[in-house]
């Protein structure tokens, strides 16, 4: 909601006493003064009118955790332990996912309270790279790094892929870098080439490394540069 609205809805108020005291620089939006009526104000932020708080502005909360596998990415399952029973944290049923894992996926998964930030980091637009180490069942084709670099056509979706980095680093193991996230991809990129994915583990989203400290079922809350790396 923008800021001169945000004013304008209180009750004592009408759009002209709005405007009048953003002129007059009796508003502070997080602590610094603001004129500018179109700023924005968000369920996380601090509006003052002189000395009087108006709201008191939520904490936003952003958390890494090592999501082991066996546990689902939801904030409720009625069969399997998900991601929040991990969580040691005061409501922590107001977190939600940035992006999702397979059950039996593990790794990198990313919480928090900030429905804008979460779309930046889940945008399919946004071109940032999720990285993840894969074990197959088979020994790997050479021919899937020249593949998967130039795109596969996924029939479900009548789409080609955007280009992946794949590095063989032994027989059955590789890394794997995508700038998307279709539905079950490594499994369906590596299912082209009748192999299957036997492990999957995300080690890194954007500029967000999973923290090496991190025993599965862990998490940590994400330090500035991290949140601001979004």
């Amino acid at each position: 909601m923008r800021l001169d609205r945000f004013l304008s809805n209180l009750p004592r108020f009408n759009r002209q006493d709005a405007r009048q005291l953003l002129a007059a620089g009796r508003v502070r939006l997080d602590g610094q003064a603001c004129r500018d009526g179109c700023r924005e104000v968000r369920i996380f932020s601090r509006v003052e009118l002189d000395d009087e708080l108006l709201q008191t502005g939520k904490a936003a909360r952003y958390f890494m955790l090592h999501k082991p596998r066996g546990v689902v990415s939801a904030t409720e399952h009625p069969e399997h332990r998900t991601v929040l029973d991990l969580l040691d944290e005061p409501d922590k049923h107001e977190l939600h996912l940035a992006g999702r894992l397979d059950l039996n996926t593990s790794g990198l998964l990313l919480l928090t309270n900030d429905g804008q930030w979460s779309r930046r980091v889940t945008a399919p637009t946004g071109k940032q790279p999720k990285v993840y180490l894969v074990d197959t069942e088979d020994p790997i084709d050479p021919a899937c790094v020249a593949a998967f670099a130039e795109g596969l056509y996924f029939r479900f979706e009548d789409l080609v892929t955007r280009p992946a980095e794949l590095q063989i680093l032994a027989p059955r193991h590789a890394r794997l870098t995508l700038y998307e996230g279709r539905y079950h991809q490594v499994k369906r990129m590596f299912g082209h080439f009748q192999n299957k994915v036997v492990g999957l583990h995300r080690i890194s989203m954007g500029r967000i490394q999973l923290d090496d400290l991190l025993s599965p079922g862990q998490y940590r809350a994400l330090t500035a540069e991290e949140i601001a790396s979004f």
